[in-house]
């Protein structure tokens, strides 16, 4: 190989390094996210955790919030709902998917013959985005230790991703939510736990508020999750 193709051949890997390292600042993935052993949070269990959540203040949205909206439902859950941020309901009254969009999923665990009691369902964000703007990659780094550390201690069979923020950064991926649903996914913490999850992305309660037609995919995606929880 000569040198002008050892150039080309090292410009192309330089160009596909600077593409992955920007897609990854784009989940809010850096250098400087914090390892198992940096984190506080490693060795807490869930009424801990909650506790240490419930005063945080690594981020700026702990300035406009109300409630720290922590997480709820069975902690021995085989089935997780996992969205991207708590909106005013839910900051308003500190339990996740209280609004509109909850009473929607209220009705797709129920028709799986489910209630909010058997699952647990929780958000990346821990605090609501002023005006529910979309969350910032810092505020993902800083607030999703806290939700890792759940699905650790709850170590569900299924996480249903609930929009694009949730699927793209339990899977790490930078694809859309019409690619990645549908089908199964693997966890992107899969090393830190065994037997880790699977993850079934769908849309979001809120877009099916402004999208009904779309409900008969997400009922083909709870099917398919109801038909792996029964194996």
């Amino acid at each position: 190989m000569n040198r002008e193709s050892l150039r080309k051949e090292y410009l192309q890997i330089v160009a596909s390094v600077r593409e992955y390292v920007e897609k990854q600042l784009e989940l809010g993935f850096t250098e400087l996210q914090e390892t198992e052993q940096q984190s506080p949070y490693t060795t807490l269990e869930l009424p801990q955790l909650d506790t240490h959540a419930q005063s945080c203040n690594r981020c700026p949205l702990h300035e406009s919030r109300n409630s720290v909206v922590f997480g709820a439902g069975s902690t021995s859950a085989t089935l997780m709902f996992v969205g991207e941020a708590p909106g005013a309901d839910e900051d308003r009254q500190g339990e996740p998917f209280v609004g509109r969009a909850g009473q929607l999923l209220n009705r797709i665990i129920e028709a799986m013959k489910l209630t909010r009691d058997d699952v647990y369902i929780a958000n990346i964000l821990k605090c609501r985005p002023p005006r529910n703007r979309n969350p910032k990659p810092d505020e993902i780094r800083k607030c999703s230790p806290y939700l890792e550390r759940q699905i650790e201690l709850i170590r569900p069979q299924v996480i249903v991703a609930l929009g694009g923020f949730a699927a793209k950064f339990l899977i790490n991926t930078t694809a859309g939510i019409s690619t990645l649903r549908g089908q199964f996914h693997p966890y992107l913490k899969v090393g830190r736990q065994e037997n880790a999850p699977k993850i079934m992305p769908t849309y979001h309660p809120a877009y099916l508020l402004r999208n009904p037609n779309a409900k008969r995919d997400v009922w083909e995606d709870m099917k398919k999750v109801t038909a792996f929880l029964e194996k």
